[in-house]
């Protein structure tokens, strides 16, 4: 086992942030509304107050495997577009329009990486914008 870094803080900052800790839900709430409105402090954007804290020996976080491939647009070249994706899903000329047409669309869902970077070049060179996920 390592040896961590110790922070060293003073007493008060100590006392402050275990008292933070310990705060429930509401109580965090209440805290960041009031640093927010009395002080013009906000947390930063995709940010959370606090954390948990993190459970020793905690498995470590799974590759995705599975991928999603979204038409976002079209292009100028909705023909093209909809000739590709009815070659993908095996649909109906009338289906791959209307499915090309209402983007952002799911062509292809829970499909490996490898297949989504295939999907996702077929789709763009045919001029529509694609995005995995």
């Amino acid at each position: 086992m390592s040896e961590s870094a110790v922070l060293e803080v003073s007493a008060e900052l100590k006392t402050l942030g275990d008292k933070i800790a310990e705060l429930t839900l509401k109580q965090a709430k209440e805290l960041s509304d009031y640093l927010k409105d009395a002080h013009g402090i906000e947390a930063a954007a995709g940010g959370a107050v606090m954390m948990a804290p993190a459970a020793t020996g905690a498995a470590p976080v799974a590759e995705q495997t599975e991928f999603d491939v979204i038409l976002t647009s079209f292009g100028d070249k909705k023909l093209d577009v909809v000739k590709v994706v009815k070659n993908l899903t095996g649909a109906s000329l009338m289906d791959a329009k209307k499915l090309v047409e209402s983007v952002p669309a799911k062509i292809k869902e829970g499909v490996e990486k490898a297949e989504a970077a295939k999907i996702k070049a077929e789709l763009e060179a045919a001029g529509g914008s694609v995005e995995v996920k």
